[in-house]
């Protein structure tokens, strides 16, 4: 099925799987150490993630693993900074994501000239979230999540994920549907308080999450899910996770969020090539 997004009224055809490459600006951040959080430097890596084939840059002024620090709005847009602007000025065709889960913050960005809004909690952290994004009309990525912030990384076995995280998807598109929004995107949250075992089911049914009713988003980049069994770091799974995300994409998913966009790349021209969309 053919989807497209209405960013800022660019129209973003998603029948090619896109990548959105990621830019924390989080001094506390898992992977990268934090290495992009002043603007200069958040800015020369938005040009290397745009150079190797991302075409979505997802901005995070706050680190969300666990244990990390918890963040204010003010605290959010102040690490921000002139970052979305400065890359929106010297990337004009980059599409900028904000990755947030406070109202406050969207305000700012949308202010800033943000194309999408990446919200992990599904509106469950802030009660203003979808009236918010509503009303900025940008497209929205709703990830399946835990209720709170306190217990977002709780791990819970489930009977069914695929179940599970359908009912989830079908109860808040229609609360979104509602409220006038257009483009939906959907992301099963991976690394978010689910087994490895449901995590590896997730990837195996990718094609039932949603029931491709809306585009499918999956963020599996340097997950636990994939490391920890192998006994590896989380730079060290390369190889494994292009392998999953080669799996997913022939399950439907349209969006890759990503750290190594380089050999994402590579994985989906190869995937474009075999299904003669390239």
């Amino acid at each position: 099925m053919n989807h497209s997004l209405n960013c800022n009224g660019r129209l973003v055809d998603l029948s090619s799987p896109k990548i959105m490459g990621i830019l924390n600006l989080t001094p506390d951040s898992f992977s990268d150490g934090g290495k992009f959080n002043n603007e200069k430097d958040a800015l020369k890596h938005a040009e290397k993630l745009l150079s190797e084939g991302a075409e979505i840059i997802d901005v995070g002024p706050q680190s969300t693993r666990p244990n990390a620090e918890f963040l204010s709005s003010e605290e959010e847009i102040r690490r921000i900074g002139a970052a979305i602007s400065q890359i929106k000025k010297e990337f004009p065709e980059a599409l900028i994501s904000l990755d947030t889960f406070y109202a406050e913050t969207v305000r700012f960005g949308f202010n800033e000239g943000i194309d999408m809004v990446n919200d992990i909690s599904g509106g469950q952290f802030d009660d203003q979230m979808f009236d918010t994004v509503a009303e900025t009309k940008l497209p929205y990525i709703l990830m399946h999540i835990n209720p709170s912030y306190e217990t977002m990384h709780d791990k819970i076995k489930y009977e069914d994920i695929t179940l599970e995280i359908n009912q989830y998807f079908s109860e808040k598109t229609n609360v979104l549907l509602q409220k006038g929004m257009k483009d939906i995107i959907l992301d099963p949250g991976f690394g978010f308080g689910k087994t490895v075992e449901d995590q590896m089911k997730m990837i195996d049914e990718a094609e039932y999450l949603g029931f491709q009713k809306f585009p499918l988003l999956i963020g599996i980049s340097r997950k636990s899910f994939i490391y920890k069994p192998l006994g590896k770091s989380p730079l060290d799974i390369n190889e494994e996770t292009q392998k999953l995300h080669m799996k997913v994409l022939q399950r439907g998913a349209r969006i890759l969020r990503v750290h190594d966009v380089a050999e994402s790349a590579a994985v989906i021209k190869q995937f474009c090539e075999k299904n003669k969309k390239y």
